[in-house]
């Protein structure tokens, strides 16, 4: 049985280009996974393997794999950076125990950063931190860090600090042991050696190793009451008291260096193995019921405990989908059968493999605390709860955002129809933030995201990985409507047709919510007007007529319906008749409640040149943007601001032509606000015209 305090389950994220691939090849370099390490920018990554990712230089998909490091099994999984991507991110965090945020040592703490950041504290994941490119123009350690405070609100405990900087960055000093770590300029890792720290260093190494101390020995009263007395800690106590620390999230370990300069990953290595928690270090996930409120029961991590596992993402190859699984509790051999508690159905596992990147290895079991590939399962989506069917259970599962933009698409040739849809619902079980849905009136193909660059690589894979040639429509924004104005209403459903017939009549108040609310229901009813079995029909009645507003067709959001009185035939009323009542009654009274059409406001960060400034705020002012902030980094301008997703469409080729190529952006969904007048008038024309052709 394999020692489970010698695993460590990591993924290193960051904001796009900060250089998490990179770190990533010199892991596996150092570790011995690899022999020749392949550069991001030539294509060659490994982690990196699809096509898409490749050209563009990005990571789409989180990739897996897994090394050695003293002594120690790291699982690691290399994400996206980019915010169409985040929920690679998400699912990924989901399951780890641990991470190493990379940051970039000229750009600092960037937009993405701050979503991956988030998403590490939602999900309470220890993680270490690795100020990366330090040798760039404009790189400065110390700004960094600042800024991880600031920005993130977080608590870097400096670990190492940078031996020059810029083109004169050589190494870096460990202020634990107050030894230099020098490299040549060799280019090779293994090339280094170990000296004293440079004397012009000696004042600032001894005032950052107080800090570290003083903060490490927080985590013990005895060791800090030593301290006081004048009893310098040994390197084991700093060690247990920075390993406590980190797991208990009251500080990061912050390293720095240069992965493509092979400078620094050894420390990041090292500290992943002596500070990251081991899988039955972090708290055990919780298991729900099937509405998913927690039941008290946790997933305890212990190969002897029954089986408990999440599916976290599905790949589709060609060898068929691979499903990657996240083992909690008990173990899985091949052969044996498991419950999905989703669906109720029990699978037979085949072939369990251990991936590296698009690679595998055939194993025979895994157990709690490895993360493995299983082929062959049919009905396993991500966030599906694989357990032992003689102990059923669900784990928490996940929550994924809703998309902001959609496509219409066509197959250029008849025959493609069908070999589109195939290749259609194997996206979908890739990719949850990704949907696809039948206009039922016009027939069409709607692909909906979560922004341009996300549909652009998806209608890219369906030409390349699947052969299947569309046309695409033009972008379509996810409007929203809802209403301004409160109305207290009536409404009686009567139909008599000989014999039995159906009779509801419910007085109702319909009025606006809180914003981001979505659909309330209350029922004040009282003295049995509306008998109690009927409360749910007019709640389903109202929730269903919700999903088609009345201006534009857009579903209707941010609104409380109160069922105030009615009245019911002791023959003639059914749960039927209420729901229809329901739904007549928002037929009739939404039109009168100031209907409104709201947008999707997007959260857009830019980062332009100094010289640039004025044109991309004048832009985004055109764009009707609200301009929120705006700070001035060392080489560029950060400028944040709301501004509506349909005005967002082309951006980055606007913004390239006006800042030289040098601009970057990136934007996520951020809240609904009313249209103006003018534009919700064209929304609603369109559609109207749309309709008509079908």
């Amino acid at each position: 049985m394999t020692d489970l305090s010698h695993y460590r389950n990591i993924g290193i994220f960051a904001h796009v280009d900060a250089g998490k691939t990179t770190t990533t090849e010199r892991i596996l370099k150092l570790t011995g996974k690899i022999h020749k390490i392949g550069e991001v920018h030539d294509g060659a990554a490994t982690t990196d393997f699809m096509d898409q990712e490749q050209e563009r230089g990005i990571t789409i998909q989180s990739a897996a794999t897994s090394c050695e490091w003293d002594g120690h099994r790291l699982n690691i999984i290399d994400t996206p950076g980019h915010v169409d991507f985040t929920i690679e991110v998400y699912r990924s965090l989901k399951v780890l125990d641990g991470g190493v945020g990379v940051f970039c040592g000229s750009g600092g703490v960037e937009p993405q950063s701050e979503t991956n950041w988030r998403y590490a504290n939602e999900s309470e994941v220890a993680r270490i931190i690795f100020v990366n490119k330090l040798d760039r123009l404009g790189a400065d350690f110390y700004r960094v860090t600042k800024q991880v405070e600031d920005v993130l609100g977080a608590n870097p405990l400096v670990m190492t600090l940078p031996i020059g900087t810029e083109d004169d960055f050589v190494g870096v000093v460990d202020l634990l042991t107050r030894k230099a770590w020098v490299w040549d300029d060799s280019g090779d890792p293994l090339k280094y050696e170990i000296q004293n720290v440079p004397a012009d260093m000696v004042d600032d190494v001894e005032s950052w190793r107080e800090q570290l101390v003083e903060t490490a020995l927080e985590q013990d009263d005895e060791a800090m009451e030593k301290y006081l007395d004048g009893e310098e800690p040994d390197i084991d106590t700093l060690k247990a008291c920075i390993r406590k620390g980190t797991i208990a999230l009251d500080f990061f370990p912050t390293y720095c260096g240069s992965a493509f300069k092979n400078k620094g990953v050894q420390l990041i290595l090292n500290a992943v193995v002596d500070y990251l928690p081991s899988p039955t270090e972090v708290k055990p996930q919780p298991e729900v019921d099937p509405e998913g409120n927690e039941t008290g029961e946790f997933a305890i991590v212990d190969p002897d405990k029954p089986l408990r596992a999440l599916a976290f993402k599905i790949m589709d190859d060609r060898y068929g989908a691979l499903t990657f699984i996240r083992i909690y509790s008990g173990s899985l051999g091949k052969g044996s059968t498991v419950l999905n508690s989703f669906t109720g159905k029990t699978e037979r596992i085949g072939r369990i493999v251990e991936m590296h990147a698009d690679e595998r290895i055939e194993l025979n079991s895994a157990q709690a605390g490895d993360i493995v590939a299983v082929l062959g399962m049919k009905n396993v989506r991500t966030g599906h709860t694989l357990c032992d069917p003689k102990h059923p259970a669900t784990l928490e599962p996940m929550v994924f955002p809703d998309p902001v933009i959609s496509v219409a698409i066509a197959p250029k040739d008849k025959g493609g129809s069908e070999k589109m849809g195939v290749a259609l619902n194997k996206m979908v079980q890739e990719d949850p933030s990704f949907r696809v849905e039948t206009d039922e009136e016009s027939g069409e193909t709607i692909l909906k995201g979560m922004g341009e660059l996300h549909l652009d690589i998806k209608i890219d894979i369906l030409k390349r990985t699947h052969g299947v040639e569309v046309e695409v429509g033009k972008p379509q924004v996810a409007y929203r409507e809802t209403i301004t104005k409160r109305v207290e209403d009536s409404y009686t459903h009567k139909k008599q047709s000989g014999g039995s017939g159906q009779f509801g009549k419910i007085d109702y108040i319909i009025e606006p919510g809180e914003t981001g609310s979505g659909y309330v229901f209350e029922s004040v009813v009282t003295g049995g007007n509306v008998p109690r079995e009927f409360w749910p029909a007019v709640e389903k009645g109202f929730r269903k007529s919700l999903e088609q507003g009345v201006l534009a067709g857009f579903p209707c959001l941010d609104l409380k319906v109160t069922l105030t009185d009615g009245s019911y035939h002791a023959v003639d009323s059914s749960a039927i008749a209420f729901e229809i009542a329901a739904k007549g009654a928002y037929r009739q009274t939404i039109p009168k409640a100031g209907p409104q059409l709201i947008e999707p406001i997007m959260k857009v960060d830019v980062f332009t040149p100094e010289d640039h400034v004025g044109d991309v705020i004048g832009d985004l002012n055109r764009r009707r943007g609200m301009i929120k902030s705006q700070e001035a980094g060392v080489t560029s301008v950060r400028i944040k601001a709301d501004v509506p997703l349909s005005e967002m469409f082309g951006y980055i080729g606007d913004l390239r032509t006006m800042t030289s190529g040098r601009g970057q952006f990136s934007m996520e969904f951020s809240h609904y606000l009313p249209c103006p007048k003018n534009v919700a008038e064209e929304v609603i024309k369109e559609v109207q015209e749309r309709n008509e052709k079908k």
